[in-house]
C-alpha cells in the first residue's frame, strides 16, 4: 500500500519473482477493498497515504484480522510514526528508499513469525496427551520388520503417504511419532488430528483453516492444521472415521498439496508429509461405499500393519517390565518382579485392549502393591471374552462337552495340544503355530514353558 506507483509496481514485481502473490493499493479505499477480497498474509504499508494515514489504516487492518502481518514503510523523517505503528501491532518497519533484499528478508521473517504464532496457539489450545511409553519396545519378528520399514521410510527426502493399520491400542500413534522423529522433517512440526472426534463441518475448518467472516464465530482468520504442519508431518488418526463429505477435499489436499481455507477465495500450497492410521478394514469400508476408493489408494502407498499384543509372544513380558519401571518411578514404589503365576496370566490373557490395556493393568497393580513382587491377585484383570480364531473347531467341540466332576489339568491339556500340533507339522514351529492360531513367538514361549524341544 503506497501512493508512489513506480515504487509499488517495482515491489510487486520483485515479490512475484520471489514466489509471493502480490497486489498494489495506492489509497486507503482500494486498500480496504483488497483487504476484504484477498485476505492477505502480509501488508507493506506506507505511513503517508492520501485520504487516510497509514496509522489509521493499520488500526483498521488489525480490527479486521489481527493475524495479518504488517510492515511499515517510512521516510527518514517519520521514524516516530513507525515506532508508534509497531506499538499498535506492526511487526517491523523499513526505511525509504527501499532496499529490495531487505524487504524480502522482512517478508520472509514476518510470514514465518506469523506461522509460528498460530502454530503455538494451536498447541496451547490443543489438549496435550501424554505418551503411554517412549520408543518401540519388542523383539518379535513383526516388530523387527516394522522398525526396519520405519528406517527405510525415514531415509526418504519426500516420503509418500503412509497408512498404519492395527487394532485399538497397538501403538499406531507411537509409530507415527517415531517416523517423524527419525525422518528428515524431524525439526519441523508433527500435528495430530483425531478424525473421529469432530463432525465434517468442524473438521474442515480444523484441517484447512478459515477466513474472517466465514461463519458466525469466525471473528478473525485462522490457519488450519495443514498449514501448521507445512514442512513437517500431519497425522490423521482414525482416518477411517472421516465423513464422506470431507474425503474429497482431503484427497485433493494430499494429492495436489493445495488447500483452501473455509470462506477463502485463493488456494494455498503446502508441503506436508501424511501419516494416517485406522483400526478399520478400509478395503471393506471401500466395498461398503463408506470410504472413497481413490483416497484409500492414495493413503495406502506404504502400509504398516501392527500386530495385536496377543500375537507378540515374549514382547508381552518386555512391555510389562517396562511399564513396571515407569509406574514404580511415578508412584515411588519398589516392585521388582512379576511372579510366575502372574506372568503366565499375562501371556494367556487375550488383551482385547492391547498395549494400552496392559499399561493400565500394570499401573493399577503397581499403585496397589505392597511388596517387591506382583502377584496374579494384584493384577486384578477384568474378565474378558476369550478371542477365538475362526475355524477353531476342536476347541469349540471341547467347550461343548461337560467337564468331569474331578475337573481337568488345564496345563496338561494345553501341553497335549502343543505336542499334537508339533507332530502334525513334522516339528515345524511355524506350521504348528498356524495350526494353533498362535504367533511363532507365543508358541516358543509355550515350548519353553512345557520344556518341549
Amino acid at each position: 500500500m503506497d501512493d508512489e506507483r513506480t515504487l509499488a509496481r517495482s515491489i510487486k514485481l520483485f515479490m512475484a519473482e520471489q514466489g509471493y502473490e502480490a497486489e498494489v493499493a495506492e489509497n486507503a479505499d482500494k486498500a480496504l477493498d483488497l483487504l476484504d477480497r484477498l485476505r492477505p498474509d502480509l501488508v507493506f504499508l506506507d505511513v503517508c497515504l492520501p485520504g487516510a494515514s497509514g496509522i489509521e489504516l493499520l488500526r483498521k487492518i488489525k480490527e479486521f484480522d489481527r493475524n495479518i502481518a504488517v510492515i511499515i514503510m517510512t521516510a527518514y523523517g517519520s521514524i516516530e510514526g513507525a515506532v508508534e505503528a509497531v506499538k499498535l501491532g506492526a511487526c517491523d518497519y523499513i526505511k525509504k528508499p527501499v532496499d529490495l533484499d531487505e524487504l524480502k528478508l522482512l517478508a520472509d521473517r514476518a510470514c514465518e513469525s506469523s506461522r509460528l504464532r498460530q502454530e503455538l496457539s494451536y498447541y496451547r489450545e490443543r489438549e496435550v496427551r501424554e505418551l503411554p511409553f517412549m520408543g518401540i519396545i519388542g523383539k518379535c519378528d513383526a516388530i523387527r520388520e516394522i522398525i526396519a520399514r520405519i528406517r527405510q521410510i525415514a531415509a526418504l527426502e519426500e516420503p509418500p503417504p503412509i497408512l498404519i493399520a492395527g487394532e485399538t491400542g497397538t501403538g499406531k500413534g507411537l509409530v507415527a511419532r517415531t517416523l517423524h522423529r527419525q525422518s528428515q522433517r524431524a525439526s519441523r512440526s508433527f500435528i495430530e488430528v483425531n478424525c473421529a472426534a469432530l463432525p465434517a463441518t468442524l473438521m474442515e475448518a480444523e484441517l484447512f483453516g478459515y477466513e474472517r467472516g466465514a461463519f458466525t464465530d469466525a471473528k478473525e482468520s485462522k490457519m488450519g492444521l495443514f498449514e501448521a504442519a507445512d514442512g513437517g508431518f500431519l497425522f490423521l488418526d482414525e482416518v477411517g472415521d472421516t465423513e464422506l463429505a470431507l474425503q474429497g477435499k482431503l484427497l485433493r489436499a494430499i494429492e495436489e498439496g493445495v488447500i483452501r481455507r473455509v470462506g477463502g477465495l485463493r488456494d494455498r500450497r503446502v508441503d506436508v508429509g501424511i501419516v494416517a492410521a485406522t483400526h478399520r478394514d478400509l478395503e471393506s469400508e471401500v466395498k461398503a461405499a463408506r470410504f472413497r476408493k481413490d483416497l484409500y489408494y492414495r493413503l495406502a502407498v506404504i502400509t504398516i500393519d501392527l500386530p495385536p499384543l496377543r500375537e507378540r509372544g515374549e514382547d508381552i513380558l518386555m512391555l510389562a517390565t517396562h511399564f513396571l519401571d515407569t509406574f514404580n518411578a511415578k508412584y515411588n514404589k519398589a516392585v521388582r518382579t512379576i511372579d510366575d503365576r502372574a506372568t503366565r496370566t499375562l501371556f494367556e490373557y487375550p488383551w482385547p485392549g492391547n498395549i494400552r490395556e496392559l499399561s493400565h493393568v500394570i499401573e493399577r497393580a503397581v499403585l496397589w502393591s505392597h511388596g517387591e513382587r506382583l502377584s496374579v491377585e494384584q493384577l486384578s484383570m477384568a474378565p474378558s471374552p476369550q478371542i477365538k480364531p475362526p475355524g477353531s473347531l476342536p476347541a469349540a467341540g471341547l467347550a461343548q462337552e461337560a467337564l468331569p466332576p474331578e475337573g481337568i489339568d488345564m496345563a496338561a491339556w494345553e501341553r497335549s495340544l502343543v505336542e499334537q500340533a508339533l507332530r502334525e507339522s513334522g516339528g515345524n514351529q511355524t506350521k504348528a503355530a498356524k495350526l494353533l492360531h498362535l504367533s511363532r513367538d507365543t508358541l516358543r514361549y509355550r515350548l519353553k514353558k512345557f520344556g518341549l524341544s
